[in-house]
């Protein structure tokens, strides 16, 4: 199956590069060339040099707009589209948006799956990314050898949107850890409290979450972890969780706090930073407040 890929950035150079590790030859496109030789692909002259030389093209792209514009443009995924191939969407995409790309890729004989990923840069390096699909069953057992070559988990939630509707779930409870994790850490600073300890207790604790485990033990001593999902990123992931759940008549009074705290992050210069400097966001609203040393307030 050869294989091409459209995306090459944090994560999408990533896995890309997990591919090409694994012995297989990948045909890349991005608007930054070098990132596709960063990632040991071969380099594309455009969208539609990939799509018309590939049996599996893998997108991961930063929104539904930028998924749409690869797909749909005039040399994009669509125009080369033909029976049999199949497009693997690992960005972080609103599930409407997807179903009508599935269809019309489906019109041309060509199969599209909606993939979700979670794990962050870090996963993404150890080939264990997890995968939420949705799409045709079948299809992805066709897909799931090459999947399986940057994956540890992969799962089939259902039909096509199925695995962005997951992706959005699972994002909103990332959201919600890191931005409660981060005011949680600075209130413990302000308070005096010695930082390893006060994780250690949450983690021994009721307050035990993904960003105590894995997050905040880097970052109490200045390693953000750069290369995951930037503060503009996670906001726009909250963003399409809310408009899911409005359109299938949930409440959801817990949104509040992670659209203010990446909110603010945005607006007070950390938009393109990894969203793990939303404690930092905090911190300057708190005193000019850091978890780690070398990097204190002033008095």
């Amino acid at each position: 199956m050869r294989i091409g890929f459209a995306g090459l950035g944090n994560m999408g150079g990533r896995i890309a590069a997990c591919i090409v590790r694994a012995g297989h030859d990948v045909l890349g496109y991005d608007l930054r060339p070098e990132h596709v030789t960063a990632a040991g692909a071969r380099p594309a002259g455009s969208v539609g040099e990939v799509a018309g030389h590939s049996d599996l093209v893998l997108l991961s792209l930063p929104d539904s707009r930028v998924v749409e514009a690869v797909v749909l443009g005039d040399d994009g995924v669509l125009a080369h589209a033909r029976p049999g191939q199949i497009v693997v969407d690992l960005s972080t995409a609103a599930p409407d948006s997807t179903t009508r790309l599935h269809r019309l890729l489906a019109e041309r004989g060509a199969a599209y799956l909606d993939a979700g990923i979670s794990g962050g840069a870090a996963a993404a390096e150890k080939a264990a990314l997890t995968l939420m699909v949705g799409g045709d069953a079948a299809v992805l057992d066709r897909a799931r050898p090459a999947l399986e070559l940057f994956s540890a988990h992969i799962f089939h939630c259902g039909p096509s949107g199925a695995g962005h509707t997951a992706k959005l779930l699972n994002n909103f409870l990332n959201a919600i850890a890191l931005s409660a994790t981060a005011e949680v850490m600075v209130a413990g600073k302000k308070a005096g409290l010695d930082l390893e300890t006060l994780l250690a207790v949450l983690n021994a604790g009721s307050g035990v979450n993904f960003a105590t485990l894995h997050r905040f033990p880097k970052i109490i001593h200045g390693d953000y972890l750069k290369g995951g999902l930037t503060n503009t990123l996670m906001l726009k992931d909250v963003q399409l969780y809310v408009e899911l759940v409005a359109r299938l008549g949930v409440a959801s009074p817990n949104s509040s706090g992670p659209l203010a705290s990446f909110g603010l992050a945005r607006a007070l210069g950390y938009a393109d930073e990894i969203s793990n400097t939303v404690v930092d966001a905090i911190g300057d609203l708190s005193g000019g407040v850091r978890l780690h040393t070398g990097e204190e307030p002033a008095a």
